[in-house]
């Protein structure tokens, strides 16, 4: 039951997202991915490249060179 709960989810966005604009479409189209993988298919697209790794320290060279105290 839940399984067709989320697929009827997916299926619905999908369904938005052939309307949307393209920003909006990428995201729907996460989304139901997302609401796949609950419902428990795997659906296989085109693999985006995932978001660098935020920095989490300052680079060197700010440290680096005379300063003042």
């Amino acid at each position: 039951m839940e399984q067709e709960f989320y697929q009827g989810l997916a299926q619905r966005v999908r369904s938005m997202a052939d309307r949307a604009d393209p920003f909006t479409r990428r995201r729907l189209l996460d989304l139901a991915k997302r609401y796949d993988a609950k419902g428990g298919i795997s659906r296989s697209g085109p693999t985006e490249r995932p978001l660098p790794v935020p920095r989490t320290t300052p680079p060197a060279s700010i440290f680096s060179g005379p300063g003042e105290a």
